[in-house]
């Protein structure tokens, strides 16, 4: 299901040595230098820089070792779903989980869920955040995920050719490092942004933070924008260790605990809910049922 010659560059990136790692897996060390030639060949890039002192990776080894590690636990997951979807007949939800995608709001609905859907049953599925991850699963929900929690617009849904169950329309708030000078604040306005740089996702995201964009670019000049590609750790990271201000989600404040959340006086919302595939199992179509009429029965 994935590349063989995958494992055989883990293998050598943590042994740090052709020799250490052919010695691990009885075979001749021409055979992995060979297996890891072909890999940097069809991948186009460098692995590893080869010294006299041994090996280490490149940035762009440092990239496809994480990447590689998550899509081979990927694949031995799906083969294990796979054989016990063959062994049992149960009707399981396979929820998928990171730090930006949590699943906790299901869990807070669950015991109403159950009470409609007694057989149903989650399973929770991790994955790290990166672009690589979120266009492989997003485009193949169903296959060994078949929902995901987080924000999302129309746009998004089709670039991803996905649908989407909206929970809630949330605020656009700021995250900024709680040594920050707007950490004493409990509630931001526009002005309290003006001579700081604000993070937000690249234009053709989505459409809710292209209004915002273009707002602050017409308006308010005198914040400075700066783009990113993807929520991750890292990004939450930067944030806790710059001055940059991060646009979040109040639901994203467990993600780092020195990153302080605050509501802005704007009225730019965006849309919270479920990923999942355009042509649903029957199981996923009665959850989703399930939660709309849970949703239904709180607002009256």
């Amino acid at each position: 299901m994935y590349n063989p010659q995958l494992e055989t560059f883990l293998r050598v990136a943590d042994a740090g040595s052709f020799n250490k790692a052919a010695e691990a897996v009885f075979v001749t060390p021409t055979a992995v230098i060979k297996q890891i030639n072909l890999l940097e060949a069809e991948l186009d890039v460098q692995l590893f820089e080869r010294t006299h002192r041994g090996l280490t990776l490149t940035k762009a080894g440092q990239s496809i070792y994480q990447d590689a590690k998550y899509i081979i636990g990927y694949c031995r997951d799906s083969v294990a779903r796979a054989k016990n979807a063959m062994q049992e007949e149960e009707s399981v939800i396979r929820i998928g989980t990171s730090p930006m995608t949590p699943a906790q709001f299901l869990m807070g609905l669950w015991p109403k869920i159950h009470e409609l859907c007694p057989d149903v049953k989650f399973q929770l599925v991790p994955y790290e955040n990166s672009l690589e991850n979120a266009r492989e699963i997003l485009k193949n929900l169903g296959q060994n995920i078949d929902v995901v929690a987080g924000v999302f617009d129309d746009a998004m849904l089709t670039l991803r050719g996905c649908a989407g169950f909206e929970f809630s329309r949330d605020p656009i708030c700021c995250a900024v490092s709680i040594h920050h000078r707007l950490a004493q604040k409990d509630v931001l306005t526009l002005e309290d942004l003006h001579g700081e740089t604000l993070m937000l996702m690249h234009r053709g995201w989505s459409n809710y933070v292209d209004e915002l964009r273009d707002d602050i670019l017409r308006n308010h000049p005198q914040i400075k924008i700066r783009d990113f590609s993807i929520y991750s750790l890292e990004v939450f990271n930067h944030c806790e260790s710059s001055e940059d201000v991060l646009m979040v989600v109040k639901r994203w404040d467990t993600i780092h605990p020195l990153l302080k959340i605050l509501p802005v006086e704007w009225d730019y919302k965006i849309p919270y809910g479920l990923l999942y595939s355009p042509a649903p199992s029957k199981t996923v179509q009665r959850f989703l049922s399930a939660i709309q009429a849970v949703r239904e029965s709180e607002a009256e």
